[in-house]
């Protein structure tokens, strides 16, 4: 499989949980992907663990708001860049990037003190991606 060249800024859709154009910063220095929410509410849901949270997909138009709910994958201790730990939801979800789609963990957590509402980590990229730092926004929208 031919890798995808990205840059450090990059937009992506997140189709499960219905956005579309979200800008998202590419970080690998980051092991986990990171989704900042707001809301975020542990439910059950025919049995199984479900987390529901709202999104501000525009960062310019926090009106602007997704409600959407996720199957809980897992609970992690993350060490944030500040160096504090938090236990932080963890969901799967696909992400779109141009043409590719693949699956991704995503850690919830609250951003809002953050320039971008999404970080892609490393573990988030895998083996799909080539990352050239002094370019942004290379691919085609989804």
């Amino acid at each position: 499989m031919k890798k995808m060249v990205i840059g450090s800024l990059e937009l992506c859709a997140l189709p499960e949980l219905g956005i579309n154009d979200l800008q998202i910063r590419v970080d690998t220095g980051a092991k986990t992907s990171s989704l900042h929410v707001d809301n975020l509410k542990q439910t059950t849901k025919a049995g199984r663990p479900y987390v529901s949270f709202d999104l501000h997909p525009d960062i310019y138009n926090l009106e602007q708001v997704v409600q959407c709910q996720a199957p809980l994958h897992d609970s992690r201790r993350i060490k944030s860049s500040n160096g504090g730990t938090e236990v932080r939801c963890v969901i799967r979800t696909l992400i779109r990037m141009g043409e590719q789609e693949w699956p991704i963990e995503v850690t919830l957590t609250n951003r809002e003190d953050m320039s971008y509402l999404m970080l892609l980590g490393r573990e988030g990229m895998g083996d799909r991606v080539l990352v050239d730092p002094s370019q942004s926004f290379l691919i085609e929208s989804p």
